[in-house]
């Protein structure tokens, strides 16, 4: 199967549609979402509905988790916080509750998908364990080969033979994964790329092949950029989509 897989949407639809033009362009049979749909951008609901509409499976991302849990909300940054309560006021409380209801951990075709670290974190970043030394570690709490995650918004791919992690940062383009090798790759972003670069960031896994995709898709920053000011967000986060 081909899936695509996305992260960091953050409310940004703009980006979504371009997104999801190249994926039909591209021959996908699922598409899976690895949280964080919502926050930051000005269409938290419709991105939330479209991604129900093409039948997208999603987890729970550190936004959604927010949203649900008051803890979770109190632990973000000022502009975060900020966005978030405006995120709450865009969305009906329909919205909401969808968004809530994502699971941790998706698990499909023998892959892991999860927003922030592996097993099941939400809220956890990988380059924390990067950092630590603790990535040896992480690879030996989650039992797949392959695991998907977003959260830190910039691309990258670990690789683990059973002993040591090597970190590589993709181009576009085809990436093989190694044969005995374990991977986690972080999928970018979509909606709020953080790397320099402001296209919207996505994956496709084709597991026959064994190779990733990693696509880079233009899109119509300035116009997102009006509608984050013109919606009462942080200025912040309509700054950022230029990279």
């Amino acid at each position: 199967m081909r899936r695509a897989v996305l992260s960091d949407i953050h409310g940004n639809l703009e980006a979504l549609h371009a997104v999801l033009a190249d994926v039909d362009a591209s021959g996908i049979d699922e598409l899976i979402a690895v949280g964080d749909n919502i926050g930051y951008g000005p269409d938290p609901e419709a991105v939330v509905e479209l991604l129900a509409a093409r039948g997208a499976s999603s987890c729970l991302g550190n936004h959604e988790l927010a949203l649900a849990d008051e803890s979770e909300a109190c632990a973000l940054n000022p502009h975060a916080c900020q966005a978030l309560n405006r995120t709450r006021e865009l969305m009906t409380p329909a919205g909401i509750g969808l968004a809530t209801s994502y699971p941790r951990v998706i698990i499909r075709g023998g892959a892991r998908f999860v927003h922030g670290a592996p097993p099941d974190l939400v809220t956890e970043y990988l380059f924390r364990y990067s950092r630590e030394g603790r990535l040896e570690d992480l690879f030996r709490r989650f039992a797949e080969p392959l695991c998907f995650c977003g959260h830190t918004h910039e691309l990258r791919v670990f690789l683990f033979d059973g002993e040591e992690v090597r970190r590589m940062r993709p181009e576009p383009g085809l990436f093989r994964l190694a044969p005995g090798l374990r991977h986690i790759v972080n999928t970018g972003a979509v909606g709020q790329p953080r790397d320099g670069d402001p296209r919207a960031k996505y994956v496709i896994w084709d597991d026959t092949a064994r190779c990733l995709d990693f696509r880079f898709v233009e899109y119509d920053v300035d116009r997102v950029v009006a509608r984050i000011i013109s919606r009462g967000l942080p200025r912040i986060y309509a700054d950022r989509l230029y990279g």
